[in-house]
């Protein structure tokens, strides 16, 4: 029950929000837990009226779906921007700061249609605080609360997904196309097989190849 009154209050709570401001953005991102590949966030904001149907965190959608509801999301957005930190940042400053970092170039980079640049005036995010100098509201479950962090949810993870196609091409062996850098079986057989990449997140694999190292002692 307390559960169901504190999203009645959030809601309530986001209501106010689009009351009061006019140009409000969402933003999360994608990619923190895979080996490889760089953490990628969008900042988006969407028309006050934009009521797309399905919206909702992009991990609970189909590959098909996501794809559909990408360009219903920018045609009904007032101006999105993309923020992207490479493997090698993430390993130099850890994967809360880069994707804090993802978030906040994100925001910076909001254009409209046009290319001109567009400021929001209020922030909602899913859980992380952003360096920004506007009002933020950070949601746990953010990218299911909310509906504009949803759309940043499915932009972010479609653009992350896309990078993963030159990559395959680049980096053949490691099936790519198919875990965009996540830890699956076939990506460590390639890493064991071929070596790391220059894609590869160092510190997320030194407990694996210490393990290995230690097996083969």
């Amino acid at each position: 029950m307390k559960i169901k009154q504190d999203i009645e209050k959030i809601h309530k709570e986001i209501e106010q929000i689009y009351q009061k401001y006019n140009f409000i953005i969402g933003t999360d991102e994608v990619g923190r837990g895979p080996l490889a590949g760089a953490v990628v966030a969008c900042a988006i904001i969407m028309k006050k009226d934009s009521n797309i149907l399905g919206i909702t965190d992009s991990k609970k959608l189909s590959k098909k779906k996501r794809i559909k509801l990408y360009d219903e999301i920018l045609n009904d957005s007032i101006g999105y921007g993309i923020g992207i930190v490479d493997n090698e940042t993430i390993d130099k400053i850890n994967i809360k700061q880069a994707s804090r970092l993802a978030m906040k170039i994100a925001i910076e980079n909001i254009k409209d249609k046009d290319g001109n640049e567009v400021k929001g005036d209020f922030l909602i995010t899913d859980a992380e605080k952003v360096d920004v100098d506007i009002p933020q509201l950070n949601l746990i479950h953010g990218d299911e609360i909310s509906y504009v962090v949803s759309c940043a949810s499915i932009i972010a993870k479609e653009f992350r997904d896309n990078m993963f196609i030159e990559y395959e091409k680049l980096y053949p062996g490691y099936n790519f196309i198919k875990n965009v850098g996540y830890g699956t079986k076939a990506h460590y057989e390639g890493i064991d097989k071929y070596g790391i990449t220059p894609i590869h997140r160092k510190t997320f694999l030194k407990k694996y190849f210490e393990k290995k190292k230690k097996d083969e002692s």
